[in-house]
Formats: C-alpha cells, structure tokens, sequence
C-alpha cells in the first residue's frame, strides 16, 4: 500500500493540466487526472485547476457534475485545492466582458478585472501571506508566477465560530488582490505553483502534508 497521499486533479477539459500533475508527483503525491466520481470522492486531496474564462470554467465543471463533487468533499472536511480561475470560481460571482456567472459561492464576493494600465498580469510577483499561512511555510518571501487579467479584490467572509478565520494572502498589481485562501479544507491560489519552481513545490508540498 502506497504511503504517498493520493491526489486527484480534476480532468473537466482545463488547459493544460499536465504540468500541475507533474508538480504535485514532484511533491510526494500519488497522482490521477480523472473526473470519475469514485476517485474524487476517495482520494485524499483534489486539485480544482481552470485555466480561461470564468463562465468557460463553470460550464465545464458543472457538464462534469464536478460542483457537486466539491460541495460534498468541502462538507465532509476533505481538502480541495483551487488553482488559478479554480479559486476565482470559489466566490459568489465572476463578471467577465459583461456577463455575469454564478461561482460555487463557497465565499462572498465578486471576481472582476483587475484595475490596471497593462492585462493581463503576467509574471513574478511577490506576496504578503496571512498570519499562521501553513501553504506559505519557509516560503513566505518567495515570488509566484500569475497569468490573469480578473481577481477578487476583496475578502469579507465571516470566520464561523467554531472554525479558525480564514487565513487570505494578498498581492498587488494596479491595487491589492487575493493572491492564496486558506479557509478549512478549501485552500486555492490565483498564482500557478506548478508554474512558479521550487517555490511552488513547496507550497504544494505543505498543501499535502496538510492532508
């Protein structure tokens, strides 16, 4: 029997998703690209990557029943990583050349353009992680490559009682932006760890030791 966490990374029909499969064997996991239901219900981390549009995203999953799927993990306090548009979508909304789609509506808030001369931001950009960051663990100072022109510009969810607040990293780029959240078994980021080197690695091996 394998020792090595298992990870599903969710196959919706998402870019290129090779590299983040690559990324997280690199990390120590034991790695699957499927949308069979099974194998997302059972494995101990599911990767959420989107690459694109918002709404494109959304349909995808939604054709997959893989909102479902997320729902029923996050409820049963299994961890689910978002990457990219995988985070955006996690907000109530995203409003993308004037259409508005529904999100998972797994925190408030909009996703709209970021408000900046030059779109997309594309590169290296630092970060200023949340107090108690376990993603961000030895790697706080570390830049993260982004490739986005949307993102959600504020965080305003409300931490349950009986739950730990939400911890939220910021970036900038024409204003403040959410770059990572780390909010129960829901963790995303805006950034491409498996695009961001050794950095990213890391963050994604601290992701798995959480598991």
């Amino acid at each position: 029997m394998s020792a090595k966490p298992t990870v599903v990374v969710f196959d919706y029909g998402s870019g290129n998703v090779h590299s983040a499969v690559k990324a997280l064997e690199r990390a120590g996991a034991e790695v699957s690209l499927t949308a069979e239901r099974q194998a997302v219900m059972d494995a101990d981390g599911l990767v959420v990557p989107g690459v694109g549009a918002f709404q494109t995203v959304m349909e995808a999953l939604r054709a997959k029943r893989g909102d479902e799927m997320i729902e029923r993990r996050l409820a049963g306090g299994r961890a689910v990583l978002g990457i990219c548009v995988g985070l955006q979508i996690m907000f109530d909304r995203g409003v993308e050349h004037g259409v508005d789609t529904e999100g998972l509506a797994q925190w408030p808030g909009v996703v709209d353009k970021l408000p900046a001369k030059r779109l997309p931001h594309m590169g290296w950009n630092t970060v200023q992680p949340g107090e108690g960051s376990a993603l961000f663990r030895g790697i706080e100072t570390e830049r993260f490559y982004f490739v986005h022109s949307y993102a959600a510009r504020e965080f305003s969810l409300e931490p349950h009682p009986s739950m730990r607040a939400p911890v939220v990293t910021w970036s900038e780029y024409g204003g403040p932006f959410v770059a990572a959240v780390e909010n129960g078994p829901l963790s995303a980021t805006q950034f491409h760890p498996e695009k961001s080197g050794e950095a990213g690695i890391t963050l994604l091996t601290n992701w798995l030791a959480g598991l």
